[in-house]
């Protein structure tokens, strides 16, 4: 294991004493999938350990995890995050954004990646899942993304679950084999697509898979690194020469 990941483990292990030890939630930054595998580890060897995982909506990838036990502690906390929603000043001269942009200007203002999590991007606009106590500097201090001055506002939870709609889409494989069912939808080339298991880029439920012969199964939810994520649906029919109809829903 990397010193990276050898001081994360440290940290959330100290999270969960502390919660133990003082009688309350404790909370980390923004896990990515893979720190969320070390996660993983952790509670699997600790398993009186309570934690439980949110990233502001049910699609985000990226997540804090809270540890205690609302049972045992006799209340509940919430967990701390707020989603900003940033938006052009003047829509029809704004710049056409992607991801990158929105990060990037927020990276720029000095603040450490842990408190940032998942950005959606709808039209001109981006709702940014971010820790409750660096919200207002956001706020305050983020005013321009490329050449376009912005505004920010907090949003309703009601208002962020309707972010990120999946695209259904049927596609035809060979079988659901993972790796062919990848390379179908990311376009890819079989030796491509075997890479990114490689690489540790594929990760199914939130888990790393390594391993390229994997059958996907109903309701299984795919997070290529770099790619996307799309949601098996499950099998639609046989085509006249035995290729396989699935079913997906794609995050665009």
């Amino acid at each position: 294991m990397e010193k990276e990941d050898l001081l994360l483990l440290k940290h959330l292990s100290d999270l969960a004493e502390k919660s133990y030890r003082n009688n309350m939630f404790t909370f980390s930054g923004f896990l990515s999938l893979t720190q969320q595998d070390i996660l993983a580890g952790l509670l699997k060897e600790h398993p009186y350990m309570h934690a439980s995982l949110f990233g502001g909506n049910d699609a985000c990838e990226r997540k804090m995890v809270r540890f205690g036990n609302s049972e045992e502690l006799g209340y509940e906390e919430a967990f701390p995050i707020v989603c900003i929603h940033i938006k052009p000043l003047i829509e029809k001269f704004a710049d056409t954004f992607t991801h990158r942009d929105f990060l990037g200007a927020i990276m720029n203002l000095g603040i450490e990646r842990d408190t940032v999590g998942d950005i959606f991007l709808k039209e001109k606009t981006a709702y940014v899942y971010c820790q409750e106590k660096i919200a207002p500097y956001i706020m305050n201090e983020l005013d321009q993304v490329k050449h376009t001055h912005i505004s920010c506002e907090t949003v309703s939870g009601e208002e962020t679950q309707l972010v990120k709609e999946p695209v259904s889409k049927e596609i035809i494989v060979s079988s659901t084999r993972i790796d062919g069912v990848v390379a179908k939808v990311y376009h890819l080339s079989r030796s491509q697509s075997i890479e990114l298991f490689r690489a540790k880029r594929v990760f199914v439920n939130g888990r790393t898979q390594e391993n390229n012969s994997y059958f996907v199964k109903p309701q299984d939810s795919i997070t290529v690194r770099g790619f996307g994520k799309f949601d098996f649906l499950g099998e639609v029919y046989h085509t006249k020469k035995d290729r396989l109809c699935i079913a997906i829903a794609k995050y665009e």
